[in-house]
């Protein structure tokens, strides 16, 4: 009987609370202006009681003597309230939303209204007690305060009915401001802090405790946590890996405010909580740039960058643009590519109030004669050479046209350069390009002896390259992929469980160029240091973690993103190099290294280029790869198995035909000779 009661209240009063939010929701959709004539009503009715019990609690009871003195007082100061609550602005702001400022104007409304009502007293010598005034400012305060803060926390609470339950990694400013800002929305409902600082711990901030880290585990159990929001922008990039790790291992989505440099840019505010930038993943804190180098090719000089839509090129362009060059000259066959970066450049120069002429021109790097025309008529005094095709697989699935672009692509833009007086040509390598096992390898291998072997010439203009591994965010990247897969609940598809690459971020990728680029002398191959390599798989795992989920099938309570291996693609290696030999040297920067490598003689260069444009244009898949074989040290035994044209023309099929014959002529051969001993 006890517990079919203590059902039925509970059912009773789940009805009264879905009765009384259906009535506030009729409320709140009641024009303003009625609104706000209901509360200055129910504000006049809590001013009158508070005079009548202000008179009658000194007395100890209602039965006391009004005269017509005390009610004019009572008039006077009703009146004068309603004037002074309008004209204070107590019913523009949004109760559900009031904040400091609110209440700060409530308590000067309510001390005029006290000081009406004690003026009036005074002059009309009303026989009321001296405690009054006292009385009522404590009444009215307690009334029209207390009722708002009563309806604030109700609809606060309403809200948070149904949203999320976060935690807070810092207690510092952007943390508390955070906490600010999550209180206003319905997504989250924070429960405690966390901070590293003992001398934070333990203390209370808006009500919240500050907890150690050591709780984090608990809090996530207790309050069943789905997310931590780190409040850390002015953590270092290794602090804020060691504090990611940290939660690597807890059933939580861990995101981010934005970083220090991006708030006080006024590129990003407090508020805008995102996922976990993988800089803070794999980066590392960048060493600060060297101001002479990149003012040496770039300031108050007229700089080129090919491929500058892409996302190497498009960074590339950003950084230039603050270095203060006297003119800047993209060059993309994209048009959308080459608008949306000439108006993200025009956005950073109306924010940073400067002004640089930006020129913005389509065409190919594979046309030698407007490339040429280009440098000379806009006296381009360096050129980023970052146009190329990138994509390991869609090269094998294209063999001419991507050794047409990255190859002649690179020796027109070079040429050009050359026959124009260009003073600084660098050409954007890549670590694929260390004896390569794919056509795109290759082709960036090829076009950095063009440049080994233009260097060797009589030229005024410095050919040099600059090699590195896979960048943080860059289009074809990994790690958006992986993104989107944990968002769609997996699987994750990983090629390989012993696939490992470098990583670096793409801003620290372009600094690193920019200033290499200071230090050529001719022919230079520099690379940049990328640390150490990193586990595909390992990174696959993390991501996972950190978006909130558990690494293994989705069941019956297991929210669960599976890990699948498909196999490496096209050309692609297990691992990637940096270095053809062990030769290397410094150059006077930490992260930035000299490689002394073979290269061959420009008219070496020219006799293959002359035969690779043949097959290029015949599309004979089998003469670029030998003729890539022949000029690339360590690209061999390369088979054009993917190109679409050379599977559509039945010549891989044939070539395949051809090596099963030769192989069963053998097995028949050994056959035979063994049956004959």
């Amino acid at each position: 009987m006890v517990k079919q009661a203590a059902v039925n209240m509970l059912q009773a009063l789940s009805c009264r609370w879905a009765a009384l939010r259906a009535a506030t929701d009729r409320l709140i959709q009641v024009p303003r202006n009625i609104k706000q004539g209901l509360v200055l009503l129910v504000d006049m009715v809590f001013v009158a009681a508070s005079l009548w019990l202000a008179v009658a609690y000194p007395f100890g009871d209602a039965s006391f003597h009004i005269g017509f003195v005390e009610v004019l007082c009572g008039f006077v100061t009703l009146a004068a309230s309603a004037l002074i609550f309008l004209r204070m602005g107590l019913y523009r702001a949004v109760i559900r939303y009031m904040g400091q400022q609110a209440i700060w104007s409530i308590i000067t409304a309510v001390s005029y209204s006290t000081l009406v009502l004690g003026a009036t007293i005074f002059f009309t010598r009303a026989d009321v007690p001296r405690s009054t005034p006292f009385v009522y400012w404590a009444l009215v305060m307690f009334c029209i305060g207390g009722s708002r803060l009563v309806v604030r926390a109700y609809y606060q609470a309403r809200l948070r009915s149904d949203s999320k339950n976060v935690i807070i990694y810092g207690a510092g400013e952007s943390g508390r401001q955070l906490l600010t800002a999550l209180h206003h929305g319905d997504q989250y409902r924070v429960v405690a802090f966390v901070d590293d600082d003992p001398r934070a711990q333990h203390s209370v901030i808006n009500g919240l405790q500050v907890m150690s880290p050591a709780d984090l585990e608990r809090l996530v159990e207790e309050h069943a946590i789905t997310q931590v929001l780190l409040a850390i922008p002015s953590a270092t990039h290794e602090r804020r890996r060691e504090i990611i790790n940290s939660l690597v291992g807890l059933p939580v989505h861990v995101r981010t405010v934005p970083k220090i440099n991006e708030l006080v840019s006024g590129a990003a505010t407090v508020n805008q909580i995102q996922d976990i930038d993988l800089d803070d993943l794999l980066g590392r804190d960048p060493v600060p740039p060297h101001p002479e180098l990149i003012d040496r090719c770039i300031t108050d000089k007229v700089v080129m960058v090919t491929g500058a839509g892409g996302s190497i090129g498009a960074e590339l362009c950003r950084q230039i643009l603050s270095a203060g060059p006297r003119e800047l000259v993209l060059l993309d066959n994209s048009e959308f590519a080459l608008y949306r970066i000439e108006r993200e450049l025009r956005d950073l120069q109306a924010r940073a109030g400067t002004y640089i002429d930006v020129v913005c021109l389509l065409g190919s790097v594979r046309d030698q004669v407007r490339i040429e025309t280009i440098y000379r008529t806009f006296n381009v005094q360096t050129v980023y050479h970052a146009a190329a095709y990138k994509h390991v697989p869609m090269v094998e699935y294209n063999v001419a046209e991507g050794v047409a672009n990255n190859v002649f692509g690179t020796w027109h833009a070079a040429e050009a350069a050359r026959l124009a007086g260009v003073e600084t040509f660098v050409l954007i390598s890549t670590d694929k390009a260390v004896r390569p096992t794919n056509i795109m390898g290759a082709s960036k291998r090829f076009a950095e002896l063009i440049l080994q072997g233009l260097a060797q010439e009589d030229t005024d203009t410095r050919f040099c390259m600059v090699r590195f591994g896979n960048v943080l965010g860059s289009s074809g990247s990994v790690v958006p992929l992986f993104r989107d897969q944990i968002e769609r609940g997996g699987p994750v598809t990983v090629t390989h469980p012993e696939v490992s690459r470098y990583f670096m971020s793409i801003q620290e990728a372009a600094q690193l160029v920019l200033q290499a680029s200071a230090m050529g002398t001719g022919g230079d191959v520099f690379v940049l240091d990328m640390g150490e390599p990193v586990q595909i798989v390992d990174l696959a795992k993390r991501m996972i973690r950190l978006s909130g989920h558990e690494v293994g099938a989705r069941g019956p309570g297991h929210n669960g993103v599976e890990v699948e291996f498909i196999g490496l693609r096209p050309g692609e290696k297990l691992h990637e190099e940096l270095l053809l030999g062990t030769s290397v040297s410094g150059t006077g920067h930490p992260m930035i290294m000299r490689a002394e490598e073979e290269s061959l003689g420009y008219r070496d260069v020219r006799k293959a280029l002359t035969r690779l444009r043949e097959c290029c244009e015949a599309m004979d898949c089998r003469g670029i790869t030998e003729i890539l074989s022949e000029a690339v040290s360590g690209f061999a035994s390369h088979e054009v198995r993917h190109d679409h044209l050379w599977v559509k023309q039945g010549r891989a099929v044939r070539r395949a035909s051809r090596g099963e014959a030769a192989e069963s002529n053998v097995k028949t051969l050994f056959a035979g000779k063994a049956a004959t001993d």
